[in-house]
């Protein structure tokens, strides 16, 4: 094999070969990371634009975004600014960073990264180098139904959340969506966030060669019983779709079938038609982990 190469005298990228050569990222996904990375700094261009301009396409641009956040190349938050207004930030970086190292360098007061002087090289501040892994080319198993997307795709960021904090048990962009349903149903059943990393972390073994069927093993076998309601057995109900149009989780204290605020807003809809002052909707909390 034989290769030619002049370096370019402008207008080029400096990018580290663990991107170029990751071994659980779509091309989609280092194609639309490598695009984001070549940008001026002073551009803020968010990352579906930058889809576009790449030429990805939608069902492709969620997978790749996926697989970049459950990586840790991209993270994600949603807050409200002063005039009440949401808004979205995104973080893009050239090295992985865990949850609790982009905060730091998202929130303003805290220390910022400076270009290193000249002189002999440092050892790397934030981030660490993919592992090398093989992927599993078979079949993947089927899915649970009937479990609502908002409760999939938050078990998908909790499935990322464990990966990224726990080394041995490591999951692949494609693990995290073939396991998000799973950890969706546990939301389902009532269990919290804690209780299924407990379940995924508790009594790891020193070495595991599997992450992903270990967690498809543990997320199954320990899965809690649905609970049961009735006269004769009261019990904590589990989360649902609100059917108000909101698209969000809530938990119901009776037969409610939306969320509260849904339910003000209907309740206001039909005091304007009978001319009762408007009673102002609370603004929508983003969901966390």
């Amino acid at each position: 094999m034989l290769r030619h190469a002049i370096a370019p005298a402008r207008f080029f990228s400096q990018v580290p070969n663990e991107i170029i050569r990751h071994p659980r990222l779509s091309a989609e996904a280092v194609r639309l990371l490598l695009w984001q990375l070549s940008l001026p700094e002073e551009v803020r261009t968010p990352l579906h634009v930058t889809a576009t301009q790449a030429a990805i396409k939608k069902t492709a641009f969620i997978r790749a975004k996926r697989e970049l956040m459950a990586e840790g190349y991209v993270h994600e938050w949603r807050r409200q600014g002063t005039d009440g207004r949401w808004m979205t930030t995104q973080l893009v970086s050239n090295v992985p960073l865990s949850a609790e190292e982009a905060t730091a360098l998202r929130d303003p007061a805290a220390p910022r990264a400076v270009k290193p002087a000249v002189g002999e090289p440092t050892g790397r501040a934030v981030g660490r180098h993919p592992d090398n892994t093989e992927e599993n080319t078979d079949d993947p198993p089927s899915q649970p139904s009937g479990i609502p997307q908002p409760l999939i795709e938050r078990g998908g960021l909790v499935l990322a959340s464990v990966s990224h904090r726990e080394r041995r048990l490591r999951l692949t962009g494609r693990d995290v969506q073939q396991l998000a349903a799973l950890a969706g149903e546990w939301l389902l059943r009532g269990a919290t966030v804690k209780e299924i990393r407990e379940a995924l972390t508790d009594g790891l073994p020193d070495r595991v060669h599997s992450p992903a069927a270990l967690a498809r093993n543990r997320l199954t076998r320990k899965m809690p019983d649905a609970p049961r309601f009735g006269a004769d057995a009261p019990g904590v109900r589990p989360l649902r779709p609100c059917d108000g149009g909101c698209e969000r989780v809530f938990r119901p204290l009776a037969e409610e079938t939306s969320c509260r605020d849904c339910r003000v807003e209907a309740a206001t809809g039909r005091s304007r038609r009978r001319g009762a002052p408007a009673i102002p909707r609370t603004p929508p909390t983003p969901s966390g982990l």
